[in-house]
């Protein structure tokens, strides 16, 4: 059996959702396949929740571009939809005095991004905002927040499937051929599907899927690197009403305090990179994460901090570098998009990648 669509997206992720909410929206035939048994859960379940400001990358990366515009188009969607959402704000935090050039370097960073809403704090300003932090200084991010995914995700699909679109689970992908015009795509149960148009949103997937295409080089995958990070939840009681960051590290932005919706706390994630997939979190880390955390909450009680979830970051390099997104103007082959190393922050981004890739094709 066989069936021809315009456009084919391998990912019902939150960027694969929204390619295909932007595509169905501008009239094509979209069809997502996912491997997973719903929508989500991948990459997209298993993170912060944050919506970014967009502090910490160059000016010139996608992830510092996509991430502002992404900001803006995220908290105008939730709104409209009514998906839950809080626009908290942030603190990074500079422990002592050794961290102050390092806020310094993030605010102007953030500046010539076009972030022009950060305030620097000192301690006793740090202070009134969270009286038990300990800090020598801060910079307040009012526009960082965080949102519901899952709802937001769901609000992403009901507008693909009102435009026609439709998402296909349970669906493993076995063989993709490039044929002409379009590629015909083999899946688990030998069902073929003929697409005008293939976007590979796979997340940790990308890899696998990209190398299944036979006309494609492989010089144009990157190698995947699996960044783990684990995140635990805290029973206690906290006066917390903002996010709390340490200064960042190479390879993540530390063990952060992150608020849910219903005033939950939890810490993470931290970084460690794994040679496959696996996201039990490891009870020996607590120690480490105690100790970080007392950087910046040194009366926090330990013994109520308990071993939550862990996710999965697709990077393309331990220090980090930019989105990969390939154009058939950098592969050659027409109708064909990869998206590779889409980490945070992806989710806050996620819609401008659809107005991104919607430009780009």
């Amino acid at each position: 059996m066989s069936d021809h669509i315009d456009y084919v997206i391998i990912g019902a992720g939150v960027v694969g959702l929204c390619i295909g909410r932007m595509l169905g929206i501008r009239g094509n035939d979209v069809l997502i396949l996912e491997k997973e048994k719903s929508y989500g859960m991948g990459v997209s379940s298993r993170n912060s929740e944050v919506i970014h400001a967009g502090l910490y990358f160059p000016p010139k990366m996608l992830k510092s571009s996509l991430c502002l515009s992404g900001k803006q188009m995220l908290y105008q969607y939730a709104t409209e939809r009514n998906i839950p959402h809080k626009q908290c704000g942030k603190i990074v935090v500079a422990s002592g005095i050794l961290e102050l050039p390092k806020l310094e370097a993030i605010k102007t960073n953030a500046e010539k991004c076009g972030v022009d809403d950060l305030r620097l704090l000192s301690e006793k300003e740090c202070l009134e905002l969270e009286p038990d932090l300990n800090a020598a200084a801060g910079i307040f991010s009012p526009s960082s927040g965080v949102i519901d995914t899952h709802a937001y995700m769901t609000a992403l699909l009901g507008d693909l499937e009102n435009n026609g679109g439709q998402a296909v689970y349970n669906t493993e992908i076995t063989a993709i051929e490039k044929i002409s015009p379009g590629f015909k795509i083999t899946t688990n149960d030998d069902y073929n599907i003929s697409c005008s148009n293939l976007i590979n949103a796979a997340g940790l997937g990308a890899m696998k899927i990209a190398k299944m295409i036979d006309a494609l080089d492989k010089k144009y995958i990157p190698p995947l690197v699996l960044a783990k990070g684990s995140y635990f939840s805290y029973s206690g009681k906290t006066n917390f009403k903002h996010l709390i960051y340490p200064v960042p590290f190479v390879g993540g932005l530390g063990i952060h305090l992150t608020l849910d919706m219903a005033g939950g706390v939890k810490f993470g994630p931290n970084v460690e990179f794994i040679e496959k997939e696996d996201y039990t979190v490891n009870h020996s880390i607590k120690d480490d994460f105690v100790k970080s955390i007392k950087n910046y909450l040194p009366n926090i009680d330990e013994d109520k901090l308990q071993p939550d979830y862990a996710g999965i970051r697709p990077k393309l390099c331990k220090e980090g570098t930019d989105f990969d997104i390939q154009f058939p103007s950098d592969h050659d082959i027409e109708g064909l998009v990869n998206l590779f190393g889409m980490e945070s922050p992806g989710l806050t981004s996620s819609l401008a990648i659809a107005e991104y890739i919607k430009a780009g094709i």
